[in-house]
């Protein structure tokens, strides 16, 4: 994004004066990089980025007029060269989730705001992306809990009624068609009904699947 003889400038927005000043310092001791302007709310950050047009705006998510997201967005439309960099407290998969739809560069929490900042800025005046080590863990664990429920949810669709399990250990001991009607007391055709119902809802295909899908769910033993 920049040259190596250009400095990297800078704007920070967070309504808190405390927060701005513990922002500029860590920003300050880095060499060729200097904030041109500190913003108190999402409003006056989208005016001073389009009349400063700075590299990277630093901005926390929850601001008094417009909030961090939508002060991103209006950012992206009236100066498209500038990056964005989201400070946020929330620690929710959801929450970096639209922060990067709403097309900030990264996302920083807070509470390592002193260990990560540096870095994230680093990166993004790179031209890259950022996502803290925390952030990313937040991201994967939303991942790995969403991912647990949809395969729960398809578990639950396609488990078999107890008639089908019925169907199914008698199939996996060898048993015909004729012999587990038989053994059910149903009609031939209703036992191959089940079995062509099993063998689609399943997604299995020969009879040898079926036994291998009995042993792996302990139907029958192996």
């Amino acid at each position: 994004m920049t040259k190596a003889n250009k400095k990297l400038r800078l704007l920070i927005a967070d309504d808190h004066e405390l927060v701005r000043h513990g922002i500029r310092g860590l920003l300050h001791a880095h060499h060729g990089w200097t904030v041109v302007g500190e913003a108190r709310d999402g409003e006056e950050a989208v005016q001073m980025v389009q009349d400063l047009q700075p590299d990277l705006a630093i901005l926390d998510i929850s601001m008094p007029k417009l909030d961090g997201l939508e002060a991103t967005r209006r950012i992206l439309s009236v100066a498209p060269a500038t990056r964005v960099l989201i400070l946020t407290m929330h620690e929710s998969d959801l929450m970096v989730r639209r922060v990067l739809e709403a097309g900030a560069k990264g996302c920083v929490l807070k509470s390592d705001l002193a260990e990560t900042l540096i870095t994230a800025v680093r990166d993004i005046a790179r031209g890259g992306q950022c996502l803290t080590p925390k952030v990313s863990e937040i991201v994967l664990r939303g991942f790995l809990h969403a991912e647990s429920q949809d395969k729960f949810t398809e578990e639950d669709r396609v488990r078999p009624t107890p008639r089908e399990l019925e169907i199914i250990r008698l199939l996996a001991q060898g048993n015909s068609s004729k012999e587990i009607a038989s053994s059910l007391r149903i009609a031939t055709r209703t036992v191959e009904a089940h079995r062509a119902q099993i063998m689609h809802k399943l997604d299995l295909h020969s009879t040898a699947a079926v036994v291998r899908y009995a042993v792996r769910h302990k139907i029958v033993e192996a």
